[in-house]
């Protein structure tokens, strides 16, 4: 397809400015590590750095600034964490407290995990999961940069997951899955250049396994939050209406002081279950971000 975005024009309000949107380079962002520091501190080593950045309306421990994190002391010191603005939303609505026990079984290279961590204050545990090798060693970099000592990292396919090395099932878990990546478009322009129906067709199968294998071992009661960084209908709502259907759980509601749209009930002659409308849904051009898409599940009895 010459243009797989426009695949998604009826969704949309406004095209022509999420068009626009997409074409647009993404600012830079990083997040403050609170177990390193405070956001008072980390804003005031940016400013004597100097780095030029502006507080992320949204999300306190968040920063948009001008230049590459990498380049600065606090960066090198584990007091900032580069990334996309959007990724600091699946942590924020899983909302782990102190002590809990938390699942990421797509964890690598770190980005939610290094979040879910420093909203636990480093307490409980924390299984970060990965199938990459190389990724697992970006994992364990960062977390070891960002001074992580609750986190217990593992390799498996993430739909195999055995919970046997941790007795016990989890009070929440971040399912955040590989995905065609199309809301990435402004951080990496090629993103498309590959793309294909099949390919989108086949890591929705993926990511139903890895969402199912959450679900499994997430205790009843307990919270599982799903996302995604692409606008397809079959990496998103179709995956949630897969789980509702297998599984006792419940697609719930949930603040996001971000301007979304809802998950949408029918695609391409399919209908969906009509609770995937609590998912919400980030376009580039409502917050000038990455493309997102994330929903929030109530394990049942």
């Amino acid at each position: 397809m010459d243009d797989p975005l426009a695949r998604y024009e009826p969704l949309l309000d406004d095209y022509a400015a999420f068009r626009a949107a997409c074409d647009r380079p993404l600012p830079q962002v990083v997040r403050v590590n609170t177990l390193k520091t405070s956001v008072e501190r980390a804003d005031a080593a940016l400013d004597a750095a100097p780095v030029e950045h502006d507080a992320v309306g949204w999300h306190d421990g968040l920063f948009e600034i001008d230049g590459k994190p990498g380049n600065t002391w606090p960066y090198v010191h584990g007091w900032l964490y580069g990334q996309e603005e959007v990724s600091a939303i699946p942590a924020a609505v899983c909302d782990p407290a102190p002590g809990e026990r938390v699942f990421d079984p797509c964890a690598a290279p770190g980005s939610k995990t290094t979040h879910l961590a420093a909203l636990m204050d480093d307490e409980g545990l924390l299984v970060a999961n990965d199938s990459n090798l190389g990724r697992l060693s970006a994992l364990r970099s960062n977390a070891e940069r960002c001074g992580l000592t609750n986190v217990a990292v593992t390799k498996s396919d993430a739909r195999n997951f055995s919970l046997k090395p941790f007795p016990g099932e989890f009070d929440r878990a971040v399912v955040d899955v590989p995905c065609s990546c199309e809301g990435t478009v402004r951080k990496n322009p090629d993103a498309l250049d590959e793309w294909t129906l099949d390919h989108v067709e086949g890591v929705a199968g993926v990511q139903k396994g890895i969402l199912d294998r959450a679900i499994e071992v997430t205790r009843p009661g307990g919270t599982v939050v799903y996302s995604t960084c692409t606008f397809a209908p079959e990496e998103n709502e179709a995956v949630l209406d897969h789980a509702l259907a297998e599984y006792d759980v419940d697609l719930v509601e949930y603040d996001l002081p971000l301007e979304t749209r809802p998950g949408v009930t029918e695609w391409d002659g399919e209908e969906f279950d009509p609770s995937v409308r609590a998912a919400k849904r980030v376009y580039p051009h409502l917050n000038d971000t990455g493309g997102f898409f994330c929903a929030k599940l109530t394990v049942g009895a």
